[in-house]
């Protein structure tokens, strides 16, 4: 039994800089903001893990010993890199943290589709998924009129957009009614 356990830890550590790696590639682009819902992974410390940890209106998160840690406007990998380095030397030797994204923040759909409102993102989500997500266009709904304002646009410029527009978390979608 005692040696399952060691062959499973020693599996597992060498899988774990993998993993966060393959992690922190697919979230690459992708920059945390409030909403967000991520889960921390410290190697051998549970007390330093967290299944579920959401991002308050401001994009900050609380952590044991550290206080609280902006994740707004950064991506995964670069908190992977802030927990490791502030709690290196003061807290643990060697720390090997690990951060996913768990849930991302809603995107918002309006106008012209049958259930209006804010709804779950996935990755690789593109308008003509999420008006399906809304119950689809109504008979009045224009295809030709569809505008997206970016979350991450801080102008909150409205931009044309078609039914393959890749939507992205937070993203306001507003489908226009046509003209006959």
């Amino acid at each position: 039994m005692i040696l399952r356990h060691y062959i499973l830890t020693l599996c597992l550590s060498l899988l774990l800089p993998l993993s966060s790696g393959v992690l922190a590639e697919t979230d690459s682009t992708y920059k945390l903001a409030s909403g967000d819902v991520i889960s921390i992974s410290v190697f051998g410390e549970p007390d330093l893990s967290f299944a579920e940890v959401r991002l308050n209106d401001a994009g900050i998160f609380s952590y044991p010993f550290l206080g609280d840690v902006r994740a707004g406007g950064k991506m995964a990998s670069e908190i992977e890199r802030t927990l490791t380095e502030r709690l290196k030397g003061s807290y643990l030797i060697d720390p090997r943290v690990s951060v996913s994204i768990l849930k991302y923040r809603e995107f918002f759909i309006s106008g012209e589709v049958k259930t209006p409102g804010g709804y779950a993102f996935q990755p690789g989500l593109t308008l003509r998924r999420a008006v399906a997500l809304a119950g689809g266009l109504t008979e009045r709904a224009s295809e030709n009129r569809i505008t997206i304002i970016r979350d991450q646009d801080p102008e909150r410029r409205p931009e044309p957009a078609t039914l393959d527009t890749l939507v992205m978390p937070g993203d306001t979608i507003t489908i226009d009614q046509g003209f006959f």
